[in-house]
């Protein structure tokens, strides 16, 4: 089994895992060795599945502005969460690559393997979800019509980017490309960086 073959159905579970209860509050439970990579993998997919419907719910027209804020807050936070996750799963691609030497050609690549999962992740949610209105029953003929080419389209995009995620770890592997990962500075939640928060600091 390929890295993103193994991805990608480690993301398919977590999201049929999560939509037997539904509940963007439900506890997560990872069937995966602590620390491992599969581990993460579900852990990653787990926190875009609950930010997807935390999304859904903040769009609804009639939400009560205190309940809107609480979940913009959330999401900031499943976002932090999110890259966290990210650079966790890139350090162990940096480990595991570590004794590789990058030919003296070799080139960087416009992202690392991790954050390519990250749109695989994405992606799986929007296939899952595509499928649900394909197969929509009190929806009309051009609906379901529309959201299966859509499907289409997606599952093809999948196939494609998980083609280039494996062509890239076999260029890092091959020292043909090397991995540089930069931390994500986000300035948002950092109080020392945000001047609506450092100015309330020092008022």
């Amino acid at each position: 089994m390929t890295f993103t073959e193994l991805s990608n159905a480690i993301f398919d579970k977590t999201i049929s895992d999560y939509h037997t209860m539904d509940n963007v509050d439900a506890p997560v439970n990872n069937p995966y060795t602590v620390k491992s990579i599969e581990y993460y993998l579900y852990l990653k997919n787990w926190i875009d599945t609950v930010q997807w419907h935390l999304e859904d719910i903040i769009r609804d027209p009639d939400i009560n502005p205190q309940d809107a804020l609480g979940i913009k807050r959330r999401i900031d936070k499943s976002n932090q969460d999110r890259t966290d996750l990210v650079e966790l799963i890139d350090s162990y691609f940096l480990d595991k690559y570590k004794d590789t030497k990058a030919l003296p050609d070799a080139r960087i690549n416009t992202e690392s393997p991790a954050w390519a999962l990250d749109r695989l992740s994405i992606l799986a949610l929007k296939i899952y979800h595509m499928q649900q209105e394909a197969d929509r029953e009190n929806s009309s003929v051009e609906h379901r019509e529309q959201a299966k080419n859509k499907l289409d389209t997606l599952l093809t995009q999948r196939r494609d980017l998980s083609t280039a995620i494996e062509e890239l770890l076999e260029d890092i592997e091959s020292g043909k490309k090397y991995m540089k990962v930069y931390k994500q500075m986000k300035m948002y939640n950092d109080p020392s960086l945000n001047p609506v928060l450092y100015g309330k600091s020092i008022k």
